[in-house]
């Protein structure tokens, strides 16, 4: 094991891997509403006396979609599990990844994601329908060298560039050496036509150093540096710690070597987007509970986890794919899963069954979420609705094996399909949230927080020409 991190399972622990590793300062970094890491930071004795045992003290009233100011006081708690020396700072730097409280009840904040991702998990095992979900969601991204954009009252522009870009071959680039990536032939190309190995070997090599867990990773369909890189699956909270810390990691690493990275859905006009396709299973006792004799190997648990999914599909979008650019991916004939059906390989279904010869590798890989929202609602969101097909026994019928692109209107009519905005996601949310709300998981507050918050970034669209979306979601 690497001697830059640590799952710790006490503050004490945390101490001393800090004092092993001559850490000078504390980084506390915790997941705001709409998905991104923030961060403070104490000297090293400040941290170890007082804030590490005792908890952060922060004013919540400036981060997106929390507190007003009026009654803004915050605490930050960290899990000693997330331990590690953060990869890029410049002195030696403690990082921990915190979940936020309320100072005075010392009750979970409910506007706190990585607490309502707890939540899901407690009420699943509250349910006796298991003890463990497990997540391994697969985020797509962009490598540019390049991306410029401005939003005037009289004006507006987007421009991205990659060296790879198809529409490359014609620039002076003194020499222009070629292997430019056609338009929807990006899928594992060796190098030279593949520019970005050695920079997804680092960040890997990076990840790994972190804790992080890698599979594999490769260049993905689209022209202009869409890559993918896999991490192996755990269960529901940690799962996403390490999304947020990929993202962390991916974007520095690129940074590092002058590129620039983006998590948006659709940057480029007329090539794939990027998705986050999410794997995901139960297990109880040690057991997995999706493996069996039913339809490509699926127990009935399985099959009525997926009719959930399916049923509550169309609002978990307003969740799953949270921005106005989301649904510029989500239109037929780009692999985008925007038909809600069911299938084993069948990658133009919304829900895919992979194949798995191990019993304990038997899950569900819903297709239509992206990695511009947060991971730990999403998560949340997932499990909430496929626990409601379980409990309530909701069958999703039959599969569809044919691909769904090739099929008429009137094949296609009896099966839901993905919203084609973000305003038919909230739409679909407000009149569909009941599943969310068991256990107290999602709160009306937070879903109308949520939605008022969707709702404002449609209309900064629909009242703007569509540059606008790379002001708003670039950083996602």
């Amino acid at each position: 094991m690497s001697d830059k991190f640590i799952r710790a399972k006490t503050t004490a622990e945390v101490v001393s891997f800090a004092q092993k590793n001559g850490a000078k300062l504390v980084d506390y970094k915790f997941c705001d509403l709409l998905g991104t890491w923030q961060h403070l930071t104490t000297m090293i004795d400040e941290g170890i006396n007082r804030c590490i045992p005792e908890g952060v003290p922060f004013d919540g009233s400036s981060i997106r979609g929390w507190k007003a100011i009026n009654n803004s006081d915050m605490l930050l708690q960290i899990d000693p599990a997330t331990a590690m020396m953060d990869p890029f700072s410049i002195e030696p730097t403690l990082s921990l990844v915190c979940s936020v409280f309320d100072p005075v009840t010392k009750e979970a904040y409910n506007r706190d994601p990585r607490g309502i991702a707890a939540k899901a998990q407690a009420y699943m095992q509250s349910c006796g329908v298991g003890d463990t979900a497990y997540f391994a969601p697969e985020a797509e991204f962009f490598v540019f060298d390049d991306i410029r954009y401005d939003n005037k009252n009289n004006g507006c522009f987007y421009s991205v560039d990659s060296c790879e870009g198809a529409w490359n071959t014609g620039r002076e680039e003194f020499p222009n050496l070629g292997y430019k990536i056609r338009h929807k032939e990006g899928y594992f190309p060796v190098p030279p036509t593949d520019t970005q190995q050695d920079l997804r070997n680092e960040m890997c090599l990076v990840m790994e150093a972190c804790g992080l867990k890698v599979e594999r990773h490769h260049h993905e369909v689209a022209s202009a540096g869409q890559n993918e890189i896999n991490f192996v699956f755990d269960k529901l909270i940690p799962t996403g710690d390490n999304l947020q810390l990929y993202k962390y990691i991916i974007r520095n690493v690129a940074r590092k070597h002058g590129k620039t990275v983006t998590f948006m859905p659709k940057p480029i006009f007329g090539d794939n987007g990027s998705g986050m396709h999410c794997h995901q299973s139960i297990w109880k006792d040690g057991k997995p509970l999706f493996a069996g004799n039913g339809y490509a190997g699926l127990s009935e648990t399985a099959l009525f986890y997926i009719g959930g999914i399916i049923k509550h599909a169309r609002a978990l979008t307003a969740i799953t794919n949270p921005t106005t650019n989301s649904f510029k991916r989500l239109v037929p004939g780009y692999e985008a899963p925007v038909n809600f059906a069911y299938s084993a390989r069948n990658r133009s279904a919304a829900i895919r069954i992979p194949i798995a010869d191990n019993p304990k590798a038997k899950r569900v890989e819903f297709r239509t979420p992206d990695a511009a929202g947060c991971i730990y609602l999403s998560m949340a969101a997932q499990l909430m609705a496929g626990l409601d097909g379980i409990i309530n026994r909701i069958h999703p019928g039959d599969p569809l094996d044919k691909n769904l692109y090739e099929m008429s209107a009137e094949e296609l009519k009896h099966v839901p399909c993905a919203p084609d905005s973000l305003l038919g996601a909230v739409e679909a949310l407000e009149a569909d949230h009941e599943f969310l709300l068991k256990g107290d998981v999602f709160c009306h507050d937070v879903l109308e927080t949520l939605i008022d918050m969707r709702k404002k970034d449609y209309d900064a669209l629909r009242m703007r020409p569509h540059p606008i979306e790379f002001q708003m979601y670039y950083d996602v």
